[in-house]
């Protein structure tokens, strides 16, 4: 998926709006098969959930508290899904 085809989602009180009628806290995108990246101070850095991904590996955590926004790669409506429902 091309960085266009992700979704930029602003970080307001410590939530995302994760679908229409939904907010998550911003600490769940971690364990989110969604979240991609997050942006903090200016840079984009890797979710900590590709962690278990073969090919990306990450093992850098992220400060929550300074992240301004989340790259999602849910574009079928889906919200939150667990990592753990992956690696269970």
């Amino acid at each position: 998926m091309s960085d266009d085809k992700y979704r930029v989602l602003p970080v307001l009180d410590e939530k995302v709006q994760c679908l229409s009628d939904k907010k998550e806290p911003v600490d769940h995108c971690r364990f989110c098969i969604h979240a991609r990246e997050f942006l903090v101070q200016g840079r984009f850095v890797k979710s900590p959930s590709l962690a278990y991904c073969l090919q990306c590996r990450v093992t850098e955590e992220v400060n929550l508290k300074n992240v301004d926004a989340v790259k999602c790669a849910d574009r079928q409506g889906e919200g939150f899904h667990s990592i753990a429902n992956i690696i269970g």
